[in-house]
């Protein structure tokens, strides 16, 4: 069995993580690393809040704690850590703290993050996480019900998916070099899945005869699912599984021990095949990969309801953007029309559709009756 060793110094402790006069823990432990390094970073995100001793921040140490007591995943503790620990800095420097927050402190928080530039979607993402944080502490009696009155809502730009084309995705395939980019890519193009998701992967949640990866917990959805490759992926797959580091049980493992290569390495290697390929101006993304899987598998047949299940999708409206750039039969069926119409073709312009017409006439005659 593999073993994973963790370490950290703290400065100040909770009780309910380190016995008392201790500033360091250390973990050697077997079996799943997955546990102790959410456990590691619930430690660091915590001992980071009690130790910057802000107005609130044990409470946010509760919250954080709470998190993993649910076993939500490890960037959900860490980002919540992160940004309640700024939120918390913010409120400082405006002179208040978060036992006296009101509507215009997280209204300035956001105004605060816009001005400095932050992408839209980095300010919805901090603005959910805060709203968390301050539910929790109506929950605790600690803040007024008020305060959540009125949240403050972010539209965000409804962009379209940007799916690779095919013959960018044949330059892509045939720029990749190593066994294990191969497979990396190839996963993400063929699954769907979140590069979060592949990274945590372990070669236990492969079943290699069923061509079938188990996902135990989304990365947005916090749901499990499975999902599945193709031919291609599987002989990429075996080759990168022969020669790949057996140190880890990670699928693809990183320097550290225990470890996964990090998003940063994986987007480097992605990086690199897009330059290889000639397609760097283009503005792919490695979620560009599930964003084009999604649109093979719409223009291959496959129903939308299925996708939704494959991809992790709470609600199918997220889903269904990419019938909205998908649908081969409307184009057909477009430029089909089109073609007799240039062509000077003789149609039945004015046809009235029968059995149209009669669920018309009876949807009228029930709102009558309604009247």
């Amino acid at each position: 069995m593999t073993e994973v060793t963790y370490t950290t110094k703290f400065t100040t402790f909770d009780q309910r993580f380190l016995p008392s006069g201790h500033t360091e823990v250390r973990y050697i432990e077997p079996g799943n690393h997955r546990s102790f390094q959410k456990r590691y970073w619930a430690q660091l995100s915590c001992s980071r809040l009690i130790g910057s001793g802000l107005p609130g921040a044990d409470l946010a140490a509760q919250h954080v704690y709470d998190k993993y007591i649910k076993d939500l995943s490890i960037s959900t503790i860490k980002n919540s850590g992160r940004v309640i620990h700024y939120f918390l800095h913010f409120l400082e420097r405006k002179k208040t703290n978060i036992y006296t927050l009101t509507h215009q402190d997280i209204s300035k928080f956001v105004g605060y993050e816009q001005e400095r530039g932050q992408k839209t979607q980095s300010v919805v993402n901090y603005l959910r996480i805060v709203y968390a944080f301050i539910k929790y502490l109506v929950d605790q009696d600690v803040l007024p019900d008020t305060v959540m009155e009125r949240k403050i809502r972010i539209k965000l730009p409804k962009a379209l998916p940007r799916a690779i084309t095919p013959e960018d995705q044949q330059r892509l395939l045939g720029a990749i070099h190593s066994d294990r980019d191969r497979a990396l890519i190839l996963l993400l193009l063929r699954t769907g899945m979140r590069i979060g998701e592949l990274l945590e992967v372990q070669v236990s949640d492969i079943s290699v005869a069923e061509r079938k990866i188990m996902i135990y917990l989304g990365e947005k959805n916090f749901q499990g699912r499975a999902v599945y490759y193709g031919e291609d992926t599987k002989q990429a797959l075996k080759k990168w599984l022969k020669i790949r580091p057996g140190n880890s049980t990670s699928l693809f493992p990183g320097r550290s021990p225990g470890r996964s290569i990090t998003y940063v390495a994986a987007w480097h290697a992605m990086r690199n095949i897009l330059n290889r390929a000639g397609l760097s101006d283009k503005g792919y993304s490695l979620h560009s990969l599930r964003h084009t899987f999604a649109t093979d598998m719409l223009n291959a047949g496959m129903r939308l309801e299925v996708l939704q299940q494959l991809l992790g999708h709470q609600e199918i409206e997220m889903t269904m953007r990419y019938a909205r750039i998908t649908d081969l039969t409307r184009e057909h069926e477009y430029f089909k029309a089109m073609g007799r119409i240039e062509q000077g073709g003789h149609y039945e312009h004015r046809r009235v559709n029968t059995q149209l017409q009669k669920v018309f006439e009876k949807k009228k005659l029930l709102r009558s009756k309604r009247k």
